[in-house]
């Protein structure tokens, strides 16, 4: 399951990060590691980008980068 399929309201826990090389690296620059627990905030209607609460700040991601992180 990736972080674009948690629902609103939602909180998962990031199992891996898939992707290549600067997206990899911007993704986790922005405090997305591997165990750290996220909360899905908002979603836009049209689905991107994705609102989430991660190491006490938010953050919005577009759904293709949410496709990238694997969650548990």
């Amino acid at each position: 399951m990736t972080l674009k399929d948690i629902a609103k309201g939602q909180m998962a826990q990031v199992k891996k990060i898939s992707g290549e090389g600067p997206v990899k690296r911007r993704i986790m620059d922005m405090g997305i590691t591997r165990g750290i627990p996220i909360y899905v905030r908002k979603v836009a209607p049209l689905g991107d980008p994705i609102e989430v609460t991660v190491r006490g700040y938010e953050l919005s991601i577009r759904k293709a980068d949410a496709a990238m992180i694997e969650v548990e």
